[in-house]
């Protein structure tokens, strides 16, 4: 039986779910996690949210047998084995594989930045920008690789970092088949082949 939301009129199909919908109207967030306090409406973010401080992968891509802590991140990942493009620029209509990558390119239209840190008075374009830039004046570090126990303020730092336990090189050359651990080495050595000269 249907189940209508007094405030919206949005339909759902049950109780727990109009419960949950509900959650988007009072910004009720229940669920907390452990390690960072970080809060969320329902227990899957959670549960989803707390890989990111395990570096547990479970969503592995048949294609490239790379692995993620998501399968909606898999999904995004899936768009460059096939060139799809689905997220689009409502200003110029560029394509991206990826939204954030979408939204990031929108902040170039407008140039605003509507997120001030209540610290430094810093701006910045994205809600997640400023949440990573206040843990450099609260120290937070709330991503803790699961061999060594270090912790970092970003989950890509984690990533990083965890290359060098796995011993992983991530990054192949499509012309000389040489493979790369980190994104800057791999983007530099692209340079030998093309012959751009990095900017001054």
């Amino acid at each position: 039986m249907p189940h209508q939301c007094t405030v919206c009129a949005k339909v759902v199909r049950s109780m727990s779910a109009l419960a949950l919908h509900l959650r988007s109207h009072t910004g009720e967030k229940p669920f907390e996690c452990s390690v960072c306090v970080k809060k969320f409406s329902c227990g899957t973010h959670l549960r989803r949210h707390r890989l990111t401080h395990t570096g547990e992968k479970p969503f592995e891509c048949l294609v490239c047998n790379k692995k993620f802590t998501t399968v909606d991140n898999l999904k995004t990942h899936l768009h460059s084995h096939t060139g799809e493009k689905p997220f689009k620029c409502s200003v110029c209509n560029k394509k991206f594989s990826q939204s954030g990558n979408r939204d990031k390119h929108l902040l170039t239209h407008t140039g605003e930045k509507p997120f001030e840190c209540s610290v430094c008075q810093n701006r910045f374009g994205l809600a997640r920008s400023l949440e990573i830039h206040l843990r450099c004046h609260t120290g937070e570090r709330p991503f803790e690789c699961s061999v060594c126990n270090k912790k970092f303020s970003e989950s890509g730092k984690l990533k990083r970092h965890l290359l060098l336990h796995t011993g992983e090189k991530p990054f192949e050359c499509s012309v000389c088949k040489k493979m790369f651990r980190w994104a800057g080495s791999f983007k530099r050595h692209l340079r030998r082949h093309t012959g751009e000269r990095p900017l001054e």
